[in-house]
């Protein structure tokens, strides 16, 4: 058996990491995976990148000039939808041909149009579509946040400046009805909380829904704190608190209510750890001591800042299943984030962290302080090590794709 993974990139954001993870762990487990993406910035085994020309650009370009426009020359929410209007044809590419089960990830932002989608569904393979957001079952957001109309048409998207009965999320999810009425797809939540929500959605009528977790590669294991400190320039003594994104400025991250959680009295005797690209800003928002880390490319240098804090924090307002927080567990780093997405099924509040009530600050910070007076490191590991290994992932994927 041969399976195809499709991810736009192989790195950079979450389902390119978790996608780039499965292949691995398949690989690891004797199925022959390989994954074709749009862009590569490092070379991988198994990996195939399309070859990079100005037309691969455009149609990046196109998608959001059509957005752009729709929403009359307005950026403010360009980047929260994605309308598959344009894309590159890969059903004739030899990694397609030769595959038996295509396994589709994070295919937005000009890689796959829904005409190619189409031309994927109709091929007669078999077809997997991991959902790392909401896209696949909407219109066109990726987070519907209290949207629910998905579940019977899309149509004036709170997500676009001005939204109407036959706007861009009408239009596409009546594409999307036309082509997925005809396929066979199973889709496959990687949080029991996104497959709930794709179940009832128009769009996966008819269709299989399942659940499976991202997998953790073995490289986030225990190790000692003070050598973390080390490793990294900090001080050893003191308690810290780690925090980090992609984007941290964006609000989605909740950053703001870190922030404030930060000025509650019970928190001023930590250490803040912030990683993540453009963090500078958030230096002055802090009584405490702030070491800023730039983007971490490296699982083993990302592994020993989860091992330097005592706590990982994750204050997102929209969240799917995130790898930091396995990655954080698995390391044996105890978590606190909001009751927001499949976070709660992470987290087992109070006994390996703390599920704080959502965009409540004071929950927040209490959950901090718990935490933090909690030896809570064995019971986040053993929790990670059941969910996120990946021969078991593997396993999962490899009994879904046999059915």
């Amino acid at each position: 058996m041969k399976v195809l993974i499709v991810n736009t990139s192989a790195s950079g954001g979450g389902a390119a990491i978790a996608a780039l993870r499965l292949m691995d762990a398949l690989r690891a487990n004797g199925t022959d995976a390989r994954m074709l993406v749009r862009d590569c910035a490092a070379p991988h085994e198994g990996v195939t990148a399309l070859p990079q020309s100005p037309v691969l650009r455009l149609k990046f370009v196109w998608e959001r000039l059509a957005i752009w426009l729709h929403n009359r020359m307005s950026r403010r929410m360009l980047w929260y939808v994605d309308i598959a209007n344009a894309g590159t044809d890969i059903t004739r590419h030899p990694a397609f041909l030769e595959a038996d089960v295509i396994h589709l990830h994070w295919v937005n932002q000009g890689f796959l149009s829904l005409d190619q989608l189409d031309r994927i569904f109709q091929s007669g393979k078999r077809i997997v579509w991991t959902l790392h957001d909401q896209w696949p079952y909407t219109g066109i957001c990726h987070h519907s946040v209290d949207c629910t109309r998905y579940q019977h048409h899309c149509h004036h998207c709170p997500q676009l400046c001005h939204p109407s009965a036959k706007d861009l999320s009408y239009k596409v999810f009546a594409r999307k009805l036309s082509i997925m009425r005809q396929a066979s797809i199973t889709f496959v939540g990687c949080s029991r909380w996104i497959a709930g929500l794709a179940e009832k959605s128009a769009l996966t009528q008819g269709h299989r829904v399942v659940s499976i977790p991202n997998a953790v590669p073995s490289v986030f294991s225990p190790m000692d704190q003070a050598e973390a400190r080390r490793l990294h320039g900090l001080p050893e003594e003191g308690k810290y608190i780690l925090f980090g994104s992609c984007k941290v400025a964006d609000r989605r991250k909740g950053a703001d209510y870190l922030i404030e959680a930060c000025r509650r009295a019970e928190l001023q005797h930590l250490n803040v750890i912030i990683v993540g690209g453009h963090a500078e800003w958030m230096r002055d928002s802090f009584s405490q001591p702030v070491y800023i880390i730039n983007y971490v490319h490296s699982p083993e240098r990302m592994a020993a800042l989860y091992a330097a804090a005592d706590v990982y924090v994750t204050p997102s307002l929209q969240e799917n299943l995130p790898n930091t927080i396995a990655e954080a567990m698995s390391v044996g780093t105890p978590c606190v984030g909001f009751e927001v997405g499949g976070i709660p099924e992470m987290i087992d509040h109070r006994q390996n962290g703390y599920v704080a009530r959502y965009k409540d600050v004071a929950d927040l910070a209490q959950g901090v302080a718990w935490v933090l007076d909690s030896d809570l490191r064995r019971a986040a590991r053993q929790k990670a090590s059941a969910s996120y290994n990946p021969d078991t992932v593997a396993q999962q994927y490899i009994s879904l794709y046999e059915e």
